[in-house]
């Protein structure tokens, strides 16, 4: 992650209590996990055109994130998937239904891309023109705005595969597909479409730091994956032919067919002879996901609440030991075991007073970063809409799944006291057209991410979280002036509805 950088501090007030973070307000992180292998360029603007909606039956369950991401495995069931696949091993579904394969077809073509050329496209943030020549990645980029008779060229002439960036940013099914799976994964999920001309191969053997659902859109493309020589790999690496082996499969991907290979899977792919062209979607997620990362993000606060009632944590270090090197305190021996011993203990201590929850895990960064980044709920607006909620009626919170509850120090910290505040950030108003597009940059919109209240506040939004639907009357605060405060926040935000007759 970049470091964060923290603008002026800017809230507007609302009724009682809570007040509502703005842009400014936040750290500049980056936006999106998922990144772009090469080609990386300056943002240029770019005219935003949904693609037309195409009227075909769908196969997927929108009903819930479960159900679209069982009926996108099917006839697989998910516990199945995660049990004897997920991180562990490929998996190939063949689909021989003309209904799957049409609307695989559906979601993305070649002329799809021809059309949105016009719009303004720009090599290396919106397209890469590739070419594996001799087991290397050659870029064909040029610069500027991309041309449709030069991507044609790229295809027809050079062999080159087009590679294009996020296309749920253009195409609405595509938008619902990928906000359902970042829900029920609870982690980003990016994008691209790749469209590679007969018997040509558009990137070198390389491994990937996600995992990967291949859906094949138009036409046939083969596949050799090989055993990772880095099994679930936190970073992207080409491997040389002469490393790799054998491979552990040879697939042809047809069109409505699926794969799914774990991070760390070492792949390549080239359309075979007798096909026109292949044109196939990766959805990438789980990057930055591991334990590790997890540690990485709770370990500050841990060490903060558990130095605030152990002694031995505040202790001063040794002496010189910010001056010396590893070697020059190994040469004594006795004081660097004494050291480990002792951060040993430390680490010990954390790890009893986790096991045994007297200390809550509090995430920093990972999910305020999830949530500030992941696309909007599918079609539809951020503003208020319902009944204003009153003290006498019943609500509800909606958009669970795109909104987070934090607790973190505030940013009036003094010499005699540390407050904490309860955050609550949420993912409406995002901007769709910036999903996984890389950093927004110091001109963005001052717009709302989230609500401040105070710790005292937590117990009744956590109730909110909880129940289905609850009276205000209900809530776990002091005065009737704190419920309808917090209801009107979260009101005004279109994160809470009043329960209506019909509802």
């Amino acid at each position: 992650m970049k470091s964060s950088r923290v603008g002026s501090t800017v809230y507007r007030d609302l009724p009682c209590t809570g007040r509502i973070l703005c842009s400014r307000d936040m750290p500049k992180k980056s936006r999106g996990h998922v990144r772009r292998r090469s080609g990386d360029e300056e943002d240029v603007p770019v005219k935003q055109v949904r693609l037309e909606s195409r009227d075909r039956p769908s196969p997927l369950s929108f009903h819930s994130p479960s159900s679209l991401v069982t009926s996108l495995l099917q006839p697989l069931g998910t516990d199945i998937f995660f049990r004897d696949f997920w991180e562990k091993k490929p998996l190939h579904l063949q689909r021989n239904d003309p209904s799957i394969a049409s609307y695989y077809g559906s979601l993305f073509r070649l002329a799809d891309l021809q059309r949105l050329v016009s719009e303004g496209l720009q090599y290396g943030r919106d397209v890469n023109v590739v070419r594996c020549i001799n087991g290397k990645k050659k870029v064909l980029n040029r610069t500027g705005p991309v041309k449709t008779a030069v991507l044609s060229k790229n295809l027809r002439q050079d062999k080159a595969s087009i590679q294009f960036h996020q296309p749920q940013r253009f195409q609405d099914e595509l938008w619902r597909i990928q906000e359902q799976m970042e829900s029920f994964f609870g982690a980003l999920v990016g994008s691209n479409v790749y469209i590679t001309p007969e018997e040509s191969q558009g990137l070198p053997a390389h491994y990937d730091d996600v995992e990967v659902f291949i859906l094949q859109l138009e036409g046939q493309k083969r596949w050799r994956l090989y055993s990772p020589t880095v099994p679930l790999a936190a970073e992207y690496s080409t491997e040389s032919e002469d490393r790799i082996g054998d491979p552990t499969h040879d697939i042809i991907l047809k069109t409505g067919d699926l794969l799914y290979f774990p991070r760390g899977t070492i792949h390549q792919a080239n359309t075979p002879a007798g096909v026109d062209h292949s044109t196939h979607l990766t959805l990438s997620t789980y990057q930055k996901m591991c334990w590790a990362d997890l540690l990485l993000d709770i370990f500050p606060s841990l060490l903060f609440d558990s130095s605030r009632t152990d002694v031995g944590l505040r202790g001063g270090m040794p002496r010189r030991l910010l001056l010396d090197d590893a070697e020059d305190r190994s040469s004594s021996g006795t004081e660097d075991r004494s050291t480990g011993r002792r951060l040993a203990a430390g680490l010990r201590s954390l790890a009893g007073r986790v096991e045994t929850g007297l200390l809550d895990l509090r995430s920093t960064h990972m999910k305020r970063d999830f949530i500030m980044n992941r696309l909007p709920p599918y079609n539809q607006q951020p503003t208020p809409c319902g009944k204003m909620p009153s003290l006498e009626d019943t609500v509800y919170l909606r958009f669970k799944d795109h909104m987070v509850i934090t607790v973190e120090p505030g940013p009036d910290r003094t010499d005699e006291a540390t407050e904490l505040l309860v955050l609550v950030f949420h993912s409406l108003k995002n901007r769709r057209e910036q999903h996984m597009m890389g950093e927004l940059g110091d001109e963005e919109e001052d717009v709302s991410l989230g609500l401040q209240f105070p710790l005292s506040h937590l117990p009744a939004l956590r109730q909110l979280r909880q129940a289905e639907q609850l009276a205000v009357s209900r809530l776990q605060l002091p005065t009737q002036e704190d419920r309808l405060g917090l209801v009107l926040a979260l009101w005004s935000e279109n994160l809470l509805l009043v329960v209506s007759e019909h509802d």
